[in-house]
């Protein structure tokens, strides 16, 4: 057989080497086919039967295929899998390829688009309550510049900040997919490597102005170089993927670091701010906040929750709002139905513009409008309205043109795909009506021919029917058609089929032509105006995604006042001094999980101050010391987010960043220990917190030897108390840290309490005042299933190891005596090194090779004194 490739391969090798390492979804008639190693992948992640399809090179070419009509739910699996799917669809019909090259020309196919991680628009493929974010990353001059959009709604935001904080701002946009500049060293790892020349900040600025059709950028803020450069790599990434047609983008907007709460990756993970531990959203934060009613509000409150403010004017807005629907239930009754009825007004719009949207999206958007206006003239008759709610009615209002255009257009319910026509309503083009007309007088006459037929063979079982390959035609059983082949017989032998035959007739084709007639017409028209209702949406594309982002707000508001009237949750106070008073905190997540068993949650007081900056907690393991921490983390979370808080009542002084180091892991993917991972996240704390931060610390220094571990989390207490003076709850179970609060004016002792009661451990779970008496470690070994005998042995070693710590002093003997970690500004004394010094003082390029060689001489004499 011979090894040159058919046309048909030819021309999908090419595809492929357009495509790179994204699979190749080569278009076949009704499939979606793939070959070589794209088909061996995709056959084990799809679980579908691999085959092959002739040969290439002297061997199997490997295939396998998924329908068109199901492609979505392929592709979903595909992008979860981590791939990358590159579109090849026919670009040209059977009949014109024929035209341009002959009864034997291949048709002739391009890729239309990539499907990303990032970039996916559909419905189907898109999470409801999760934004899906892409972004780019680049440096500019040592500054990083950020930019990031979620395609399927148009938001567009760009930022920068300095090196150190990169890390914190991707994680806060928890990016679907990133790109960044090939080869640049500081990249994050997961980033997808583009071509340097695409990240311009002139090329950002041209694109952008291009985008919107503006002469210059100032009208919707001021961007710096960093920020335009990454928006410049964003949009040439989405140009790439979308093949010269972009998504829907809106006027970018300039996002202030300092305008919202820090929170590095690590303090992200440790508070299960959007996703839990175990992976997922069952269990986080905002799974036990969410009380949305839409799929936009359960996004901008992962947004709200993932990037809390830190402007106490902004952030009283949002309390005021959420506070005005706190105390009318009816009218958060109302609202909460009102937005529950409507579609996804953002998506919809993200669709239509991309090039993807169908009549059901427009419908959606006639309708998404028309509840958006009969929610403000509902909020607009309520009395005593706070200044958020003022500001966002005129975002609801001002689309009657367009609604009233949509109305009259389309019919109530329109269909997803319009290949079938059927969605503009009748009336909207008298044209189009007769042509519908014509093609049903049609249908009609041609149910009456089946009757005529019927009589003059005298055969019951005779049918007209349609399909797409013989159009309309008689089928009559094979028994029965000795009537219709007949010489003398008007019908017309079309095709045999097992157990029937099927017959044409000159009436039924004439009927048959008029009815394709009207209806090809009637397809085109309606075709015509799917397009201009597209271009009229379209133009009003920036009012829409506004109105969108409006409800979605409203949503948010009155999703976080059903929840605070759930369980009793409290307005917190907003004050700029460096204050955090909680009463009666609870943990929202740990709480619903206890309610759920039946069980209570104990809450716990938590205060501090300037002059009790610093709780060390002590107590027993499953005493809830780790949960106190990050109950009174998330407190503040949710306040600077602007919503009420789990506790009798809260007064919060502004945080400006805040980190947790609770529940290190290993990160065998970087080469990180669990140990080495917690010294990384310390390290961050001590060299970014500062005294507006607050800073839950957990078992510091468990990860190492005890001499060690007791050894830094000493001296990081002791950092954290004197010199980043921030707010802090630090959990230990070395009792000899308590020495601490003799010599740490600001640092005072509590513990969760916990008792023995006949042998059994009892915990409390109450967090009280003064130094723990026991870690109960035997306790809670024997309470986790810990066998006798190995528990008695640990007695007895335990007694052995407090007999000698009573005769020495243990441990900490002596550590009373250093001095202050803020006092040791002196660094340490260096002992002079004769050899070192001298190495310091050769100029290796000036030596001439005997000098070189004298010299040598010389340093082996330095290193035998």
């Amino acid at each position: 057989m011979s090894d040159t490739p058919t046309p048909m391969m030819v021309q999908y090798l090419a595809l492929k080497a357009q495509a790179g390492d994204a699979l190749l979804f080569y278009r076949m008639g009704d499939f979606f086919e793939l070959f070589f190693e794209d088909a061996k992948l995709a056959s084990q992640v799809l679980d579908i039967a691999l085959t092959s399809r002739g040969e290439h090179g002297g061997a199997p070419i490997p295939m396998c295929g998924v329908p068109v009509h199901a492609a979505e739910g392929y592709l979903a699996r595909l992008i979860k899998a981590g791939c990358r799917v590159a579109i090849a669809e026919q670009v040209e019909t059977p009949e014109q390829a024929k035209k341009r090259g002959g009864s034997k020309a291949l048709v002739a196919r391009d890729i239309v688009r990539f499907v990303t991680a990032g970039t996916l628009t559909e419905e189907a493929l898109l999470e409801p309550r999760r934004a899906n974010v892409l972004a780019a990353v680049c440096e500019v001059r040592g500054v990083i510049g950020i930019a990031a959009c979620d395609i399927s709604t148009g938001r567009m935001e760009l930022e920068e900040c300095s090196e150190d904080r990169m890390g914190a701002a991707l994680a806060r946009l928890g990016a679907s997919e990133l790109v960044a500049p090939g080869g640049w060293a500081q990249a994050p790892f997961e980033a997808i490597p583009r071509e340097g020349h695409e990240f311009s900040s002139d090329g950002g600025e041209q694109r952008l102005c291009g985008i919107h059709n503006v002469a210059t950028l100032d009208g919707f803020g001021q961007f710096s170089r960093a920020m335009l450069a990454a928006a410049c790599g964003l949009i040439a990434y989405l140009d790439h993927v979308g093949r010269g047609k972009l998504p829907l983008l809106l006027p970018p907007v300039a996002r202030l670091g300092e305008a919202h709460l820090a929170m590095d990756e690590a303090t992200r993970a440790s508070l299960e701010i959007l996703g839990s531990a175990q992976g997922g959203r069952k269990g986080s934060l905002v799974e036990a906040v969410d009380r949305c009613v839409t799929g936009a509000g359960a996004r901008l409150l992962a947004e709200d929750l993932s990037a809390p403010l830190t402007r106490q004017e902004e952030i009283e807005a949002r309390l005021d709002l959420v506070g005005w629907l706190v105390g009318d239930a009816l009218l958060r009754e109302d609202l909460r139905r009102i937005l529950r009825a409507l579609p996804d007004v953002g998506r919809a719009l993200g669709r239509v513009v991309a090039g993807r949207g169908s009549p059901r999206d427009l419908g959606q958007l006639r309708d998404g409008l028309l509840g958006a206006d009969a929610l403000a003239r509902h909020l607009d008759g309520q009395p005593m309205r706070p200044p958020l709610a003022d500001a966002l009615l005129p975002r609801l209002v001002g689309h009657d043109d367009l609604v009233q255009l949509l109305a009259c257009a389309l019919v109530q319910a329109p269909p997803t795909e319009r290949g079938q026509g059927g969605y503009i309503a009748e009336g909207y083009d008298p044209s189009l009506d007769q042509l519908r007309a014509v093609a049903k007088d049609g249908r009609v006459a041609v149910a009456a021919l089946e009757a005529k037929y019927r009589e003059e063979t005298g055969i019951a079982a005779l049918k007209i029917k349609h399909n797409g390959v013989l159009g309309y035609f008689i089928e009559v059983p094979a028994g029965r058609a000795e009537a219709l082949t007949a010489p003398d017989s008007p019908f017309t032998h079309r095709q045999t089929m097992a157990g029937a035959m099927r017959f044409n007739a000159l009436a039924l084709h004439e009927e048959a032509s008029r009815i394709a007639e009207a209806g090809g017409h009637a397809l085109i028209a309606e075709e015509a105006h799917f397009e201009e209702l597209i271009a009229t949406t379209i133009a009003a594309r920036n009012a829409i995604a506004d109105t969108a982002l409006a409800l979605a707000r409203l949503d948010v508001a009155a999703g976080q006042a059903e929840r605070a009237a759930e369980d009793g949750w409290c307005r917190p106070i907003i004050t700029s001094d460096t204050m955090l008073e909680i009463e009666g905190g609870r943990h929202p997540v740990v709480e619903a999980a206890l309610r759920a068993k039946g069980e209570r949650f104990v809450a716990n007081d938590c205060s501090l101050s300037p002059r009790d900056r610093l709780w060390l907690v002590g107590g027993p393991n499953m005493g809830g010391k780790s949960t106190f921490l990050r109950q009174n983390a998330l407190i503040v979370l949710l306040a600077q987010a602007g919503g009420y808080v789990p506790a009798q009542s809260a007064r919060i002084g502004l945080v400006d960043r805040l980190f947790s180091r609770v529940g290190a892991s290993d990160n065998l993917a970087r080469g990180r220990s669990t140990f080495m991972v917690e010294m990384v996240e310390t390290a961050a704390i001590l060299s970014q917190a500062t005294p507006s931060s607050f800073v839950i610390l957990d078992e510091v220094g468990r990860g190492t030897s005890t001499y060690d571990g007791l050894a830094l989390a000493w001296a990081v207490a002791e950092a954290v108390h004197g010199v980043n003076k921030s707010r802090c709850l630090f959990a230990t179970h070395y009792h000899e840290l308590s020495r601490l609060a003799e010599s740490c004016e600001a640092l005072t002792l509590h513990h969760v309490r916990a008792r023995e009661w006949k042998g059994d451990l009892v915990l409390l779970h109450e967090v009280t005042g003064g130094p723990a008496e026991s870690s109960y470690g035997l306790a809670v070994a024997r309470l986790a299933g810990v066998s006798g005998p190995v528990v008695s042995r640990a007695k007895a070693v335990l007694a052995k190891l407090e007999k000698a710590r009573a005769e020495t002093g243990g441990i900490a003997a002596g550590l009373g005596d250093l001095p202050l970690f803020a006092a040791m500004a002196e660094p340490e004394v260096v002992a002079a090194d004769a050899l070192r010094a001298r190495l310091e003082g050769v100029d290796v390029d000036a030596l001439s090779p005997r000098e070189a060689l004298d010299v040598l001489y010389e340093l082996k004499r330095l290193m035998k004194e």
